[in-house]
């Protein structure tokens, strides 16, 4: 069998295992880590980025920026990128903010999300995700990237949208589990599903997105993908804050949290369940 693409996955943590298993059937991969990647060939960062159709960025949105930086000036014509980082950085931003700052405009770029658990794609489940980026041609570039693999993808041109999505997703989840962990009832989390999504909406309306963006994948389907799933790290963060077990209690969400406050994003006293969720992630013993 002839392998396709040459594609680049930097960051061999839980996501990066997930792509691998998603891609290595049918393209031609490499893998760049902070640390050496067991059970794969060392290689050199630039020249490996040099050979590459795509590099998938498989790390937190607070590294980013830096990678990406360094990535650039040895990207191929023609090659795309693409970042599952879900959050804001220590500048406030999202991955799409990061990437359109970092590259200017001189590479195709996109980002990657939805209800797509990477312990469950390493299972070989099905995953789904929304693609934002520039054009439909680029979209289905990264379409035929994924063609086969079990990850079935949507385009979206609303970066801003689903980046917000995503990102305040994880901030809400944390309720689900608090509400979870204090036996509030599914009646209660039924109200907090269409609340959180009115939330939702409304912010990312602000932050410049489109507000529907929030009824699609990266926003309704990874809700309730984080908010219900057993191995979800922020709905553990919500049971953890409800019962005073407070080591380990870091995450995206926290980050968020942190990030909207220290740059005034918005006015989160606007939004009351957003509101409590920062309540409960600062005095947690109220809870």
């Amino acid at each position: 069998m002839t392998l396709g693409s040459n594609v680049l996955i930097i960051g061999y943590g839980e996501m990066g295992h997930a792509m691998e298993r998603l891609l290595s059937a049918r393209h031609r991969l490499q893998f760049w880590d902070i640390r050496p990647v067991a059970g794969h060939e060392s290689i050199e960062l630039e020249t490996a980025v040099a050979a590459a159709d795509y590099i998938l960025y498989c790390v937190p949105v607070t590294p980013l920026g830096e990678l990406a930086a360094r990535v650039r000036p040895h990207l191929s014509p023609g090659s795309i990128s693409l970042s599952v980082a879900k959050g804001l950085d220590e500048q406030g931003r999202p991955a799409p903010a990061i990437l359109t700052d970092v590259y200017a405009g001189t590479h195709h770029f996109g980002v990657l999300y939805g209800p797509m658990i990477a312990e469950e794609i390493i299972r070989g489940r099905a995953a789904f995700a929304q693609v934002g980026c520039s054009s439909p041609d680029i979209f289905a570039r990264i379409d035929d990237l994924y063609a086969g693999s079990g990850l079935l993808l949507e385009y979206s041109a609303d970066m801003p949208g689903i980046a917000w999505s995503s990102l305040l997703k994880n901030v809400y989840a944390m309720l689900f589990g608090v509400t979870d962990e204090l036996s509030m009832g599914d009646n209660v989390r039924g109200y907090l599903a269409v609340a959180a999504l009115r939330e939702m909406a409304n912010i990312v309306g602000i932050m410049g997105g489109q507000p529907g963006s929030v009824q699609q994948l990266a926003g309704l389907g990874d809700l309730v993908t984080t908010a219900t799933s057993a191995s979800s790290h922020h709905h553990e963060i919500g049971r953890r804050l409800a019962s005073g077990t407070l080591d380990g209690v870091s995450g995206e969400g926290t980050h968020t949290l942190a990030m909207v406050e220290a740059f005034q994003l918005f006015d989160s006293s606007a939004f009351p369940l957003f509101t409590l969720t920062q309540n409960i992630v600062r005095h947690p013993q109220d809870t």
